[in-house]
């Protein structure tokens, strides 16, 4: 009889990463400074409490290949984050892209921002076509099942959110222009702010007090102040310190003054032939 090989493992039949790429030179439509900077707000502030540092995989502009019988299919979110897997791929370096069926979890929620070239498909307006991939909203919705997607149109500062119920997407009502996500223990809304010294509205996360989470940058401007601000309290305990011993040492002046003339008038009592402790 014949001895059978036993089957590779996926890792080593299938394309991973490094066969699927991000990085395309040829692809137009490079993001605009509004599609580098939200995403980074994003990322820096994107902190759940529910997961360690080192299991939170957030990303954005990078090819999400999401069909194994279609494996040069991808689609490009603007934003998105995986939880519970490693930060680095297979825990040493940098992604070049996101492999779903080598990585083994699917996003937990991902964002668009609209622009006027894909706002019908980003809004699942668009058709599917003959022998061509589906829709991204067929593969946020229907293949990886995103539980949240989120839209942002930054020339009408409308926010919009779907989550997926069932097997698809609902669409929520954000009266606050905030969405909590009990999941992740995160909340997404609209911030009124100064970025990278550009004030309007962002997306940004926030915690479940509701503050939004700070930057790298704002987290070392406070804590700058909170050292400004202990350096005072220090400077004040310790001149507060140097009053006190000033009015202990004036106390104790004046108690010796008061003293010697204490010593005086009795020697010249002895002097006088008075007893002063008689008086």
């Amino acid at each position: 009889m014949y001895q059978t090989d036993p089957p590779r493992p996926a890792k080593e039949v299938l394309p991973t990463m490094y066969d699927l790429p991000s990085e395309d030179l040829e692809e137009p439509g490079l993001p605009d400074e509004f599609h580098h900077f939200q995403p980074q707000l994003l990322r820096e502030t994107f902190i759940p409490s529910n997961y360690p540092p080192d299991e939170v995989f957030v990303a954005s502009d990078l090819n999400l290949y999401y069909d194994v019988r279609h494996p040069l299919w991808y689609k490009r979110p603007d934003w998105f984050a995986v939880l519970g897997i490693s930060r680095l791929y297979e825990q040493r370096e940098l992604r070049l892209s996101y492999v779903t069926w080598q990585e083994g979890v699917d996003p937990s929620v991902v964002v668009e921002l609209l622009s006027p070239g894909t706002e019908k498909e980003d809004l699942g307006q668009t058709l599917r076509e003959i022998n061509q991939p589906p829709t991204k909203w067929e593969v946020y919705e229907r293949i990886l099942r995103i539980p949240y997607y989120i839209l942002f149109d930054r020339y009408t500062q409308q926010l919009r959110a779907f989550q997926l119920v069932a097997d698809r997407y609902s669409e929520l009502n954000l009266s606050e222009l905030r969405l909590w996500m009990p999941s992740i223990e995160l909340g997404l809304g609209l911030w009124q702010g100064n970025y990278q010294g550009i004030e309007r509205l962002w997306l940004r996360w926030y915690d479940a007090t509701g503050n939004w989470i700070s930057t790298p940058a704002e987290r070392a401007e406070q804590e700058q102040k909170q050292r400004e601000l202990t350096q005072q309290e220090v400077q004040q305990e310790r001149q507060q310190r140097e009053l006190t011993e000033q009015e202990l040492q004036q106390e104790r002046q004046q108690r010796e003054l008061a003293q010697e003339r204490a010593d005086r008038l009795a020697a010249r009592l002895r002097d006088l032939g008075v007893d002063p402790d008689s008086i």
